[in-house]
């Protein structure tokens, strides 16, 4: 299985430090520190999400996945996501072409429609068009991808490309492009029609419930024709990782309440309680929070479940302590990604 890691690349008011807030430089000089180290202790990927937030720093994912390149060595590089309604796909494809070369071959793209929607009005889309705008502008960058000279018809949200070769090339061929989801049945069938890779969100419920999606990932990919072996899986969850279990909840819930609450007003949602949290924590709940042992067994627990291909943890939703995010990728890369990948090969 492959294992790494994703953030939003949050900054928020770190409880544990006083409510201190970096600045955004800070945040980043962090958020680089962090994806070496992940690189260093053998993580498989790192994603780094797109938001037009002040509470997230990553409004241009690739820019800081290209710093990052020139730092690491063999760790892949991903966005996750690209909100591909609200973006270009040509201009998705050259910035990613270009990471692709920076990274000697480590780039992915890693397309969805977005949890947040500041970027529709800050680009001047329609939310209205949420699912039209994705599907239209994901056929298009499928076309790109193809190769060659680029004859695109163009559609309701997009212009006509008339056979136009565009540059630069990527060195892998083809560039790894997933599709990212968060239990939408439709966003689920449209990953398996075009045969893409499948990232699959659970940040919350019950995490078994989420094996439909997977089922009816790999039964509409089988009935249109794809080969379900050479499709991989991906499941994506929140989590925090220490050395034992009480230590990982107190650090991982001052900040996840504040950033969790803090969204819940914007969407009507109750303030999230620390009893909730340890629920999710707990060995049927959605949140990687524990000792490594616990996150090991979870994650092969939902191996069982799912059969997926790779896993992907968000350590914070909001900012923590740099040293015990450093500390957590430590103990991720170290600890939890070999005993899990010996398991899963015996």
């Amino acid at each position: 299985m492959e294992i790494g890691l994703y953030s939003f690349a949050e900054n928020t008011p770190d409880p544990l430090n006083g409510g201190r807030l970096q600045s955004p430089a800070e945040r980043l000089r962090d958020l680089l520190e962090e994806i070496k180290l992940a690189d260093e202790v053998g993580l498989d990927f790192y994603g780094l999400g797109e938001h037009h937030r002040p509470d997230f720093v990553a409004s241009a994912p690739v820019t800081i996945l290209a710093a990052a390149a020139a730092i690491t060595k063999r760790i892949r590089l991903s966005t996750a996501v690209t909100v591909l309604s609200s973006d270009d796909p040509i201009r998705v494809w050259q910035q990613f072409a270009t990471l692709d070369l920076l990274s000697s071959g480590r780039a992915e793209i890693m397309a969805g429609r977005g949890s947040f929607i500041e970027s529709f009005p800050l680009f001047g889309y329609e939310l209205e068009d949420y699912d039209t705008l994705f599907e239209e502008k994901l056929a298009e960058l499928l076309k790109i991808r193809e190769g060659g000279k680029v004859q695109w018809e163009g559609s309701e949200h997009t212009k006509p490309i008339p056979g136009i070769a565009i540059y630069p090339k990527p060195i892998q061929e083809p560039l790894p492009l997933w599709v990212a989801v968060g239990g939408t049945p439709n966003s689920v069938a449209r990953a398996a029609y075009y045969g893409l890779p499948l990232m699959l969100a659970i940040i919350g419920g019950n995490p078994e419930a989420f094996t439909q999606f997977t089922e009816l990932y790999r039964r509409t990919a089988e009935k249109v024709g794809h080969d379900v072996s050479k499709l991989p899986i991906g499941i994506s969850s929140h989590g925090f990782i220490a050395e034992n279990s009480q230590d990982a909840l107190d650090t991982a819930f001052p900040a996840h309440h504040e950033a969790m609450s803090r969204i819940g007003r914007e969407r009507g949602w109750p303030p999230t309680t620390r009893a909730q949290f340890e629920a999710g924590a707990g060995p049927s709940g959605a949140y990687f929070m524990g000792s490594p042992q616990q996150v090991i067994d979870k994650i092969l627990m939902q191996h069982e479940w799912f059969k997926h291909d790779r896993f992907g943890l968000q350590l914070s939703v909001g900012t923590l302590p740099h040293d015990k995010v450093m500390k957590a990728i430590e103990l991720f890369g170290t600890v939890v990604k070999p005993a899990v990948n010996k398991a899963l090969s015996s």
